[in-house]
């Protein structure tokens, strides 16, 4: 009976010992065989890791190289709170200083917590952002700073486990990651041209990571060019995410962002905008504007607008003054558009500068509407005359004569309604005010040609003139030079592009000899006037339309080049709505001198004109010669 007992005992044993073992088979069989590639992909996920290695973004140079943006590598100060347990007060006492947090957010965003991920797992916060945009200086405070941490307790009372874990707390616990932050070093000079950059957040394995974004300007238009292309590293981690770095897979390294290299002179653009802000106190114009061109190339040498803003801190300004006018406003362009309809009745060959017309006494009526003459009072004057005294009456008749199509033809011709190609965001067509022939009205012909009844934007004006100091080439603006690698090597190199031919060069010659007359003091600009160099210029001063009626508000102008007869530099500025003299002569001209005077001593450009009287033309050309020496070195 025993024997039986204990024999009914070992099957039971043995039977259960054999159902114990095939689970357990089963069990090895479902993880090794039937969910072998489940859990597989999860310890990959767990230990396997792939981490982003971001590129230096490019720099922008002026065309001397000067740094107008670069990029420093600063650090992004970030805690494991695995390894801070329940420390979070003292490491927050200890960091707050330096990271100048306040302390009590530091230790709330220390404490360990768990939460989902978009996979809807459950997991740690093995990483918590403290602090960006962090000096290396900074870091290597926060480093020491961790590394002496005492948290008050006897040390060498404490078990391997504590040890370690200490141990970890020093030296794991706060971490860095690199970062970068742009800087301008120049502040707020050619700050919408170059635009400004931003950092964006994406998450990649429930880790923040930011790219700098081009946000407007070059940084924009450029942004793939200046970003250069990410690396990556593929490795093994231990649960924490620490690499192991002998099975590390791939290592492949970022490639820096190119730099862009403007046709933009720092020095040029200094004088430009200190020119603006001087006009811009004297006669607090809701804006204003001023280019710098070489008109032969193309080349944009200086290009502001005030208001403006700081690039470093663009936010700290209402939104108003990013936008670049230059480009992005359009206005009646007044009697600067003359330059349009006297040229084109040059080129065709329907007027010549001595060609003479009744300006009728300051009051021409056309279609049953007066045109008045800015309260002047001439009789016969001749198309030069017309340009040097910027008769509306005179321009009008020109127009006229011209005909509706072909003024229309020479509208187009010279880039008016389309965008000039520069890049930079932003730049407006104005098409919608340059309305066609059959569109206009009956007096339209007779305000054309005096700037009324059609829109410009700034630039379009500046190198529809530049045209015609090029023997009537129009070329598109040129603000990039070349594109370089880190080592300055060349990648790309841009070019001066043509458009097309406005005018033929004898006919933009005589509209130079024109324009020469307009600096004179019998012309409308005499304070634009240069010691050492002939100018060719036109005044513009456009009447503002409000609720379709012309008011007593003004868009004020004065383009010119020098040397005339061997151009090297054309210089426009606008202002919106000047006060204390609003006329284009008035407002517009000392700016253009004063930019002139300082950017053709800069450059060593050799004069052309006398600054004493009573020499002979000898003489004349001995002392320019001289003074071109002496002066204006190279």
């Amino acid at each position: 009976m025993a024997k039986a007992m204990q024999l009914r005992r070992l099957v039971w044993m043995a039977g259960l010992l054999a159902l114990a073992f095939a689970g357990l088979g089963y069990r090895l069989v479902e993880l090794q065989v039937l969910r072998h590639d489940e859990f597989s992909a999860q310890a990959q996920r767990d230990t396997r890791h792939q981490f982003l290695l971001e590129p230096r973004r490019g720099d922008i140079l002026d065309a001397k190289g000067n740094l107008l943006a670069t990029s420093e590598l600063v650090k992004t100060v970030c805690a494991n709170p695995v390894f801070i347990g329940n420390h979070q007060a003292e490491v927050a006492r200890a960091l707050a200083p330096l990271l100048q947090e306040s302390e009590t957010n530091l230790a709330q965003r220390l404490g360990l917590r768990t939460h989902r991920n978009e996979k809807g797992q459950i997991v740690t916060n093995l990483f918590v952002e403290l602090k960006r945009k962090v000096k290396p200086e900074t870091w290597e405070k926060v480093r020491e700073t961790m590394a002496q941490l005492s948290l008050g307790m006897n040390w060498t009372n404490l078990t391997r486990t504590q040890k370690k874990f200490y141990h970890n707390l020093r030296t794991k616990a706060i971490f860095a990651r690199n970062d970068q932050l742009r800087v301008y070093p120049n502040q707020s000079l050619a700050a919408h041209v170059l635009g400004y950059a931003s950092s964006k957040p994406r998450v990649v394995d429930d880790c923040p990571v930011y790219e700098t974004v081009g946000q407007d300007g070059i940084e924009r238009v450029f942004d793939s060019q200046l970003a250069g292309v990410r690396g990556w590293r593929l490795t093994e981690t231990d649960l924490l995410r620490h690499e192991l770095v002998q099975w590390r897979e791939q290592d492949i390294e970022p490639r820096d962002g190119l730099n862009v290299v403007l046709t933009i002179d720092s020095v040029i653009q200094q004088f430009l905008e200190t020119a603006l802000a001087e006009g811009m106190e004297k006669h607090t114009p809701i804006s204003i504007s001023g280019i710098v061109v070489r008109p032969r190339t193309g080349e944009i040498l200086a290009m502001a607008t005030l208001p403006t803003y700081n690039t470093n801190n663009p936010g700290a300004v209402a939104v108003e003054a990013w936008r670049n006018r230059v480009i992005a406003d359009v206005a009646e362009p007044g009697s600067a558009f003359k330059i349009v309809v006297v040229s084109g009745a040059l080129n065709e060959g329907v007027v010549g500068l001595s060609d003479a017309f009744d300006c009728e006494h300051g009051v021409f009526y056309y279609a049953g509407r007066p045109l008045h003459d800015h309260g002047q009072s001439y009789g016969m004057l001749t198309v030069e005359e017309i340009i040097t005294k910027s008769s509306n009456i005179g321009a009008a008749k020109i127009g006229i004569k011209l005909g509706g199509e072909r003024l229309y033809d020479y509208i187009q011709r010279f880039g008016f309604g389309v965008a000039t190609g520069l890049p930079l965001p932003g730049e407006v067509s104005a098409r919608s005010f340059v309305h066609p022939v059959k569109e206009w009205s009956k007096v339209s012909i007779a305000r054309i040609p005096m700037g009324q009844g059609i829109s410009v934007t700034r630039l379009q004006m500046t190198m529809a003139l530049c045209a015609i100091a090029n023997q009537g080439l129009l070329l598109r603006p040129m603000l990039v030079d070349r594109l370089e690698d880190r080592d300055h090597n060349v990648v790309a190199k841009y070019s001066p592009q043509r458009v097309r031919q406005v005018l033929s060069p004898a006919a933009a010659r005589m509209m130079v000899t024109a324009l020469k007359t307009v600096v004179s003091p019998e012309g409308t600009a005499p304070k634009a006037a240069l010691e050492h160099y002939t100018v060719a210029g036109k005044t513009g001063t456009g009447q503002k339309v409000e609720h379709g009626v012309y008011v007593d508000k003004y868009f004020s102008s004065f383009l010119g080049f020098f040397p005339a007869d061997g151009p090297e530099l054309c210089i426009s500025i606008m202002m919106d709505e000047p006060k204390n003299g609003h006329l284009g002569g008035q407002a517009a001209a000392p700016v253009f001198k004063q930019v002139a005077e300082r950017a053709g001593n800069y450059l060593g450009l050799p004069p052309d004109r006398l600054a004493e009287p009573g020499l002979t033309e000898g003489q004349g050309l001995k002392t320019a010669a001289t003074l071109g020496q002496n002066q204006f070195p190279k």
